[in-house]
């Protein structure tokens, strides 16, 4: 089903609103406070994926500024130990795919999200997560995620909109996910994808208006994703990783 298309309009459209509270959007930051290290548990352990195709150094300092103790790991064996798994990613989708096989992490990732542990995946960290990627070529993904990644259609040019989709924009809560506590519907977040995630709508959690909405934010189980990067998003950002985080 299309992410444009009426029925998966109409889908989303039936989904519960999320409990967030609706202020103006005019503002680039959010109205957002990121409490500090001493109000969330004691240590929690978070695996930051380095795979050699994330923004691993950005995202660990964000990390570490929402109270996370972070540890990058560039092989499967720690991830057995992590409270929080979290997969950053930049490049093309084969590229990360392939990378992760070749380390083992594909695999671990995967025992570690069938053992419960809860998954973040952020930008082509999210994409990979799919059944299916298109980006030069078609490649499989690690499955964890029903669904494909496509790249936005060509006529949005013709339109006067650029691809990638690069900037600010902002992300419509449409679903429960605790990932959006405290913040207001339209916040605002930092974008740099070429190509965007179809998911099975009840799997959608947020959408992202560029020539059509598209789902910027995903979740089932244990397994969230963002296509955004909360790294480069200020409070919104960091508030979404304490949110992660702070996950019981």
């Amino acid at each position: 089903m299309s992410t444009g298309s009426p029925a998966y309009k109409a889908a989303l459209a039936n989904r519960p609103k999320a409990d967030v509270r609706v202020r103006s959007a005019n503002s680039l930051k959010a109205d957002v406070r990121v409490r500090s290290a001493n109000s969330l548990k004691a240590d929690v352990r978070v695996r930051l994926i380095d795979y050699g195709a994330g923004n691993v150094r950005s995202v660990r300092k964000a990390l570490e500024t929402v109270g996370a103790k972070v540890c990058v790991i560039q092989g499967p064996g720690p991830i057995s130990e992590a409270e929080k798994l979290v997969l950053p990613g930049v490049g093309a989708f084969g590229d990360c795919v392939a990378s992760l096989r070749r380390t083992g992490l594909a695999d671990a990732i995967r025992r570690a999200v069938e053992e419960g542990t809860p998954l973040l995946g952020i930008c082509v960290g999210l994409q990979v997560l799919f059944e299916e990627g298109e980006e030069m070529g078609h490649h499989a993904g690690l499955g964890l995620l029903p669904g494909r990644v496509v790249r936005f259609p060509d006529h949005l040019v013709a339109q006067g909109m650029k691809i990638p989709h690069t900037g600010w924009n902002q992300i419509e809560p449409v679903g429960e996910s605790p990932l959006f506590g405290g913040l207001p519907s339209g916040a605002w977040a930092y974008f740099n994808h070429a190509y965007y995630c179809r998911p099975r709508p009840e799997h959608t959690v947020a959408v992202t208006d560029y020539g059509g909405p598209f789902a910027s934010a995903v979740q089932t189980r244990n397994v969230y994703g963002i296509q955004f990067h909360p790294e480069k998003s200020q409070k919104v950002g960091l508030r979404i990783l304490r949110n992660f985080v702070a996950l019981g």
